[in-house]
């Protein structure tokens, strides 16, 4: 398997998910060994599991390329994990690249002449792709062909190239930045939406047994109810927790412990870290709890809009916190009240 520069990745082996890359820091090695490695290891989103596995079953069943797949959704929810699953259960290649990586037409064109019957194309990151690459796309996943235009002028003249069939799948956090034309030449849909704490809580205790630690029921419970329902954080937040486990304790992860590690990395009850509570006492404080738009929120915390917008904004507008409107965002009366702020109109309550 390869990668959109060319380089191998360990294939087959116990320890290693495919697709990993050899040389990744702890951190990454651990996340990717985390991975389930099929649709049945695979742990929430069960409507669209069941699609993709009805589609890989058909697809197979036919020898024959599953339909082009697009998921969007949330950072950290699964997206290329899916991705590279997919691959594994269709027993074929699949070469990862991202929006930003395709700079120019022969970008795309060189990853695309080299894939194989059957192959997966993972784009990260979609949604930034750049315009001239995705009009090369169209024809790719419509056709499987590209056009060259060779000569000038009166002189020019089109010559197809054929490919073979492929399946494309993109990942994006801004479902609603992709063009009409591109989004409609995906076959197969889905969107990803957080988990559950019950989920949540399945995915820890599984990855707590790849891990080798151990941690009872309510320790699994209560760091799952701080990973903003994303798996991504509760991975992160459960090797944390362990490494705390390691120094203070005897590796064992119990309720209490759970919350003090967890208390140490900024993560309270409710899932907010340290950017979430500036996000959201920023609009108290500095704007009066709201509306205000998003390029001031982020002037003021010196973030980049995006990393708002993507990251931050998604997790406080499920729980309640903010409100989005035209007008800009504004801070709930919930949100006030886990920040020790009283309701609207009322005084301030010091903590």
């Amino acid at each position: 398997m390869v990668d959109a520069t060319g380089s191998k990745y360990p294939d087959g082996d116990d320890e290693e998910l495919p697709n990993q890359p050899e040389k990744a820091d702890d951190d990454i090695r651990a996340a990717w060994n985390l991975r389930p490695r099929s649709l049945a290891e695979y742990i929430g989103q069960p409507e669209v599991v069941e699609r993709l596995h009805i589609g890989v079953s058909a697809a197979r069943a036919r020898g024959d390329a599953i339909d082009h797949i697009l998921f969007h959704g949330p950072p950290g929810l699964g997206k290329t994990t899916l991705a590279h699953i997919i691959a594994v259960e269709m027993v074929t290649n699949i070469t990862h690249t991202s929006g930003p990586a395709l700079e120019r037409p022969a970008d795309i064109v060189g990853i695309l002449s080299n894939l194989a019957a059957g192959d997966v194309l993972f784009i990260d990151e979609i949604h930034r792709l750049n315009h001239s690459v995705e009009e090369y796309l169209y024809s790719a996943m419509e056709d499987f062909k590209v056009d060259f235009v060779a000569g000038k002028g009166a002189y020019a003249k089109t010559i197809p190239f054929p490919l073979k069939h492929f399946t494309l799948i993109g990942a994006t956090t801004r479902a609603g930045l992709l063009s009409a034309p591109l989004r409609d030449r995906f076959g197969i849909t889905c969107h990803l939406d957080f988990y559950a704490d019950d989920e949540l809580t399945l995915v820890i205790k599984r990855s707590a047994t790849l891990l080798k630690v151990n941690i009872d029921e309510e320790s699994a419970r209560e760091i799952a109810g701080r990973s903003r329902g994303t798996p991504r954080i509760a991975n992160r937040l459960l090797r944390r927790v362990r490494d705390y486990a390691q120094v203070k304790a005897d590796s064992n992860i119990d309720l209490e412990l759970a919350k003090h590690a967890l208390a140490q990395e900024g993560v309270d009850s409710a899932g907010l870290d340290r950017l979430d509570r500036q996000y959201l006492t920023t609009i108290l404080q500095n704007y009066d709890g709201g509306p205000v738009g998003v390029e001031a929120i982020a002037a003021t915390l010196n973030e980049d809009s995006s990393i708002l917008v993507d990251v931050v904004e998604p997790f406080l507008l499920k729980m309640g916190f903010v409100i989005r409107s035209s007008s800009g965002r504004k801070i709930t009366d919930l949100a006030r009240d886990h920040l020790g702020f009283p309701p609207t109109g009322g005084q301030v309550r010091l903590l």
